[in-house]
């Protein structure tokens, strides 16, 4: 019997379930007094060192996930620094540490959901609820503590997490095989249980190349580095697979990346590249350290929130007096804002069902113009509904969708879902998505793309891969009567 299965066979046998464990279940440090010191003053007189040493970066944006090493502090310590300090501060509650198995193969994924860790700064606790969340969301997903025994791509991230984070949980997960199956099913069960939290944060743990010169692993580095900016998580897999760059925590790395995509985090930082020769001095055989966030990049609202009262109020007296008298109210409008040609749509609910929807994608006049006539349109000229009532009026809420300028791009690539709307259209036939669609539907790119070109658009489900289809994407701000801000 090879090792591979002797392994699958041990994690088998010492999977036990949840309901036979106690909170007050505590797994001990590891690797304290090799890879980290086990003296508390001495661990937390380093560590605070390193991120008082990483400079004040502003990312820019919301951070939803660190790309963080993993080697002993003497080697990576400072690197990581840079990630944890960019999050200092931030109202996380939990950390989610993905994390791969050095030791060898299982199937699907451990995810650690009871009791706490223990390392020489004191206890951190696990986040049960939200890892039996995670665990729930799919078949892959289980808990077996072998894969944690000594396993440094999680335990190496702990006291970091400690002294940015004082009192975060955290919720640990190692991946253990190298399927692209696996990680997608992984960053489904993260999206599904993070989406609409913004008090988490993700740790992706890797190094990057082994056991270069120091010339030859920063060329390679740099590489992976390029690749992993760009966000794309099929080309991290095959490249790192191909060794066009090295990741050994490639599987943490690109379920990372699938789940910043579904849950519209688009944007990602370098914080710190160095490696072994640079930290630590021997340059003859260097393992590289990468420290990065992803996040979302936090853009000034054109809207202001009396702008926005001005909108709905034009949107609302527009219906009320057409529906009353069938006459269209005029407005006079001295607001630059409100003056600029912009698309809109305007949404209308009764009793949490749709109403209504009518828009134009393009502005053709004044935008308090475009909001008052598409609301009348989406109270009577919805085909999909009969005609409004005055009597129905009081029961409605109002949504509004204010829409930047549409931008064609060249594939399916550059479309940030969720995040992005998206305009389909080829020959005769086109179909639009507003970007809320993909977040009230809980889909993901593929999902949205095709329930837009094959039901709304009347195409061939998967026509967004064809490449004489073109795809336009735009952006919105929607606001309404309840005060709904998405």
């Amino acid at each position: 019997m090879n090792i591979i299965k002797i392994f699958s066979i041990t994690l088998m046998l010492m999977t036990s379930s949840h309901s036979n464990s106690s909170a007050s279940d505590v797994k001990n440090a590891d690797l304290a007094g090799s890879w980290y010191p086990a003296a508390k003053a001495e661990l937390e007189t380093m560590l605070k060192g390193y991120i008082s040493e990483a400079p004040d970066e502003k990312v820019g944006g919301k951070v939803l996930a660190l790309i963080s090493p993993h080697a002993g502090y003497q080697f990576s310590g400072l690197v990581a620094a840079y990630g944890f300090k960019s999050v200092i501060g931030s109202p996380i509650k939990t950390v989610i540490i993905v994390g791969f198995s050095h030791k060898g193969y299982f199937d699907g994924v451990s995810v650690y959901n009871r009791g706490s860790f223990s390392t020489p700064l004191g206890v951190i606790k696990v986040d049960e609820k939200l890892a039996d969340d995670i665990i729930a969301r799919d078949r892959k997903m289980s808990f077996s503590p072998e894969p944690f025994r000594s396993e440094n791509s999680v335990e190496m991230q702990l006291p970091l997490i400690q002294v940015a984070l004082p009192g975060a949980k955290i919720v640990p997960v190692i991946i253990g095989g190298q399927s692209f199956n696996d990680a997608v099913a992984l960053s489904e069960a993260l999206a599904g249980a993070l989406r609409g939290r913004d008090d988490c944060l993700i740790v992706a743990s890797t190094d990057m190349s082994h056991f270069h010169g120091y010339e030859e692993a920063n060329e390679i580095d740099k590489k992976g580095t390029s690749i992993i900016s760009g966000m794309n998580a099929r080309e991290v897999y095959d490249s790192a697979n191909s060794g066009e760059c090295e990741l050994c925590g490639m599987m943490p790395v690109v379920a990372v990346l699938l789940t910043a995509e579904k849950l519209g985090y688009g944007s990602l930082k370098i914080l710190k590249y160095a490696n072994s020769g640079d930290t630590y001095g021997d340059r003859s055989r260097v393992v590289g350290y990468l420290s990065a966030a992803i996040y979302k990049k936090e853009e000034a609202p054109m809207l202001n929130d009396v702008r926005r009262k001005r909108l709905l109020q034009i949107a609302r007296e527009s219906v009320a007096l057409y529906l009353a008298e069938n006459k269209r109210k005029k407005f006079v409008e001295t607001d630059s804002v409100l003056n600029e040609e912009l698309g809109a749509f305007v949404t209308l609910s009764e009793f949490g069902e749709l109403r209504g929807c009518i828009g134009n994608m393009v502005g053709r006049g004044p935008l308090y113009q475009t909001v008052a006539d598409m609301a009348i349109e989406a109270a009577t000229g919805d085909p999909r509904f009969s005609r409004l009532t005055s009597a129905e009026l009081k029961n409605v809420n109002i949504e509004i969708s204010v829409l930047s300028p549409l931008r064609r791009v060249k594939s399916h690539l550059e479309i940030k879902i969720p995040g992005n709307g998206v305009l389909v259209k080829k020959g005769f036939s086109s179909g639009v998505y507003l970007p809320q669609v993909a977040k009230e539907a809980g889909w993901n790119k593929e999902e949205f793309l095709s329930s837009l070109c094959g039901q709304k658009a009347g195409m061939d489900p998967y026509a967004w891969k064809d490449s004489s289809t073109e795809l336009y994407v735009f952006n919105a701000e929607v606001f309404g009567e309840k005060g709904e801000n998405k």
